[in-house]
């Protein structure tokens, strides 16, 4: 049986939520944060311009914000038995995001994710500074990782799962791709394509 890896998107994927916008409702900044995450997803923007000024709205609000947040987080319906069907066939499950390893990392453990990746959020003095430490997870570190995941984990066949445009160069390197309660452009670049809110239906693509 060919080695499997499935690499989700997180935000509107692996969770129901967009993460930077929740910290946003926090941060009195909702509805503009809002509006550039939007626009970011249909491809308008540029993502890692986009995330730049949307995490430099958060600067000021406290540490403790990202607890609260954790506790509004929804996994979506059906990843638990997508990680244990991935895992009984000898696979792995991994969750690439251009939100907040501060979000990611207890959710991933949580789950069980076997490889995480997402952006850190810069902390000093107990609050938000407005920024993000290193490199910023765009497209193409979105590819690089299934990519570099597959190798590592010597596994022959890749599905990657996404919603937005910072998901295509993912998607067009997997070997199938799944488009999620998508944008119109990401579903139109997918193999197959999820209209719902339930990830269940890849478990059944699983066991075909």
């Amino acid at each position: 049986m060919p080695r499997l890896l499935v690499v989700l998107d997180v935000d509107s994927t692996l969770i129901g939520e967009e993460v930077v916008d929740l910290l946003a409702d926090a941060a009195g900044a909702g509805a503009e944060v809002a509006a550039i995450t939007e626009s970011a997803m249909r491809g308008e923007l540029d993502f890692a311009a986009s995330l730049t000024r949307r995490v430099a709205l958060l600067a000021g609000l406290p540490e403790s914000a990202l607890v609260a947040v954790r506790d509004r987080i929804t996994v979506t319906d059906g990843v638990p038995e997508l990680i244990a069907a991935v895992h009984a066939r000898g696979g792995a499950v991994g969750a690439v995001s251009g939100g907040f390893a501060q979000v990611l990392d207890p959710l991933a453990d949580a789950l069980g994710l076997d490889r995480r990746h997402a952006n850190e959020l810069e902390v000093r003095d107990g609050r938000l500074t407005g920024r993000v430490s290193g490199r910023i997870v765009d497209a193409t570190v979105k590819r690089e990782r299934l990519l570099a995941w597959a190798a590592e984990l010597d596994a022959d066949r890749t599905i990657a799962i996404g919603d937005g445009a910072n998901d295509l160069l993912m998607m067009g390197a997997a070997d199938l791709s799944i488009a999620f309660d998508a944008k119109p452009a990401v579903r139109a670049a997918a193999d197959l394509s999820l209209p719902g809110r339930s990830l269940r239906p890849v478990v059944g693509l699983l066991r075909a």
